[in-house]
């Protein structure tokens, strides 16, 4: 088991990629700590894994942060693992977004990852790893994404700097940048357009769309011990998105 005895704290783990590294890191022998807004999908997650500790607070809210991290390591000592999942995504055109609509993906994304990080680093051990959770959204633009995408951008840099500023510790620190994920959110898209699906299989060249496990073993990687000189990292997980959606004449010339 990679992750022996390891205490890992994962925000947003009750759905999607959050849930995949929950999951995973159980399997790989961690002690997990999940930490999520919605109470249900908490308390399903807690019945499916009654090992797991779940704490119900928002990323956005500095009390409920502290309480996450208290409660951590009272009841396991130091943290050696932290997964910085919880963001959302919302498809507002720059004609119609409003200044609600602005705040509510920055403070979670950004704001939101940044001071989970902040209020972590007492309750880390040293030699810890931090994982970000980013997406290729960072590297390509996307139709009403300006705001999703400005936000993933910033977390792939908060890694590269916080990586430089907790070096003196031996706490490492990464980003992930998921490419196209079967979670609650692609499901959702899914249903409004039927041909979602066929329309982003038809640009990864892998030829299928991720899944959360894909990015759980991914964190499994750099929150091990085989990783211990990575750090400062971004590690782009589409099957081939990026590769491909560079090329203006991927899908005309084969």
């Amino acid at each position: 088991m990679r992750l022996h005895n390891k205490v890992a704290v994962v925000t947003g783990g009750n759905k999607g990629i959050g849930r995949g590294i929950v999951e995973h890191f159980l399997a790989e022998g961690a002690i997990v700590v999940a930490f999520a807004r919605d109470k249900q999908s908490l308390a399903e997650l807690k019945q499916t894994h009654p090992q797991i500790l779940a704490v119900n607070g928002d990323v956005t809210k500095e009390q409920d942060l502290k309480r996450l991290f208290q409660e951590t390591e009272q009841n396991f000592g130091k943290i050696d693992i932290l997964i910085a999942n919880s963001g959302v995504g919302e498809r507002v055109s720059v004609a119609d977004m409003k200044e609600a609509d602005f705040d509510y993906m920055v403070n979670i994304n950004y704001k939101g990852t940044y001071f989970t990080v902040n209020h972590a680093l007492s309750h880390l051990n040293d030699g810890a790893a931090i994982i970000l959770i980013g997406s290729v959204a960072a590297y390509i633009t996307l139709h009403s994404h300006s705001i999703y995408s400005s936000t993933k951008a910033a977390i792939i840099k908060l890694a590269e700097n916080f990586a430089r500023d907790l070096a003196v510790r031996r706490i490492r620190v990464n980003s992930i940048s998921p490419g196209i994920i079967e979670t609650p959110i692609f499901n959702k898209a899914l249903k409004e357009d039927p041909d979602y699906l066929k329309k982003w299989q038809s640009l990864v060249p892998i030829g299928r769309i991720g899944t959360p496990l894909d990015i759980a073993y991914a964190a499994c990687f750099l929150a091990s011990d085989e990783a211990t000189y990575i750090t400062g990292s971004d590690l782009v997980i589409d099957g081939g998105l990026l590769a491909n959606y560079q090329d203006p004449l991927a899908n005309i010339i084969p």
